[in-house]
């Protein structure tokens, strides 16, 4: 029997995790930022990956004065110190729901709704990488994505189904 985990965004309050994400950037040496802790809140906030005009649009409401490349750069390093994940399958961000707890190697997207779930599967990404590695490649990321389709949009897509 194979061991997973999987978090989902509903198992801590938001302040709970930006106090774990400071306490984890402290413990580094690094700062988190009022920039860098706003838009990971707003990510925390969010049920769903959100895309960098997304972010935007959000980061004028709060601070009038905010341009691309400030939210870039607080993407950036919340990426760099595993805050975030960015997601290549939909083009957007989410925030790491449990950083203090397993490493989470597959992350399950919704490509509908940009809905992510974080299953740590090291069992599967080890078989992974093997058969990777037999083809002559080797992974340049310890994250798997895979694109799917959750129950909510599943069932929105055979409501609208005529057939």
């Amino acid at each position: 029997m194979h061991s997973t985990h999987h978090h989902s965004h509903s198992d801590k309050s938001v302040s709970q995790r930006l106090l774990e994400a400071e306490q984890l950037c402290e413990s580094r040496g690094k700062r988190l930022t009022p920039i860098r802790q706003q838009v990971l809140r707003l990510m925390l906030e969010e049920s769903r990956s959100l895309k960098a005009y997304e972010l935007l649009d959000a980061m004028l409401a709060i601070h009038p004065k905010s341009k691309p490349p400030t939210v870039y750069r607080a993407l950036e390093f919340l990426e760099e110190e595993g805050l975030i994940h960015r997601l290549d399958a939909v083009n957007a961000w989410t925030a790491c729901i449990d950083v203090n707890s397993h490493h989470h190697d597959l992350l399950v997207v919704c490509t509908q709704c940009g809905k992510v779930v974080e299953i740590s599967a090291p069992e599967i990404s080890n078989q992974l990488k093997k058969l990777i590695a037999n083809t002559g490649f080797s992974l340049t990321s310890n994250e798997t994505e895979i694109r799917a389709t959750c129950a909510q949009c599943k069932a929105k897509e055979q409501s609208e189904d005529p057939h």
